[in-house]
């Protein structure tokens, strides 16, 4: 009996030790990942008069360039930093239909950027970004007069780098 507590202590130290050596070895060798975020904005304007895209950057930023800091609560030197720099030039624009048409909403252009959408989350898919976060926000129509309003998802990928 005694053999066998101790055959049993000694292969449960082995096993706690190889799982914190593992556990060691992962945090030294964990993944560092890039984000991209694919953002669809479908139009609500009837009439075929509003953009609806998906839309993907293409040129990086570094959030460093553009973040300053306060030291005392009240001087900003965000004064500093202008939005034309903040702006990128290269993105891809993908065409998609509106959610309504002349008459009121059309089915067949929802499920035509549902198709869309489908084929854009494939193709990133299949370049090794994994879909990590969905977010989807609407701005709507007011009433009469304002005939303006979008709907936007924003798709939030990650992948090792």
């Amino acid at each position: 009996m005694k053999k066998l507590l101790i055959g049993i202590t000694a292969g449960a130290l082995t096993l706690g030790l190889i799982s914190f050596k593992a556990g060691t070895q992962t945090q030294q060798t964990a993944p560092v990942y890039e984000f991209k975020i694919i953002t669809a904005v479908e139009s609500i304007v009837p009439m075929g008069l509003g953009r609806s895209r998906i839309v993907e950057n293409t040129d990086q930023l570094n959030v460093a360039d553009f973040t300053t800091e306060r030291t005392d609560g009240k001087k900003s030197d965000q004064g500093k930093v202008k939005r034309g720099d903040i702006k990128i030039n290269g993105f891809k624009e993908t065409k998609m239909v509106n959610f309504y048409s002349g008459v009121g909403i059309n089915f067949q252009n929802i499920a035509s950027n549902d198709a869309m959408q489908a084929s854009k989350l494939n193709e990133m898919t299949a370049q090794g970004w994994e879909l990590v976060n969905v977010i989807g926000g609407v701005e709507s129509d007011a009433g009469k007069g304002d005939g303006k309003g979008i709907f936007i998802t924003r798709y939030y990928f990650k992948r090792a780098k």
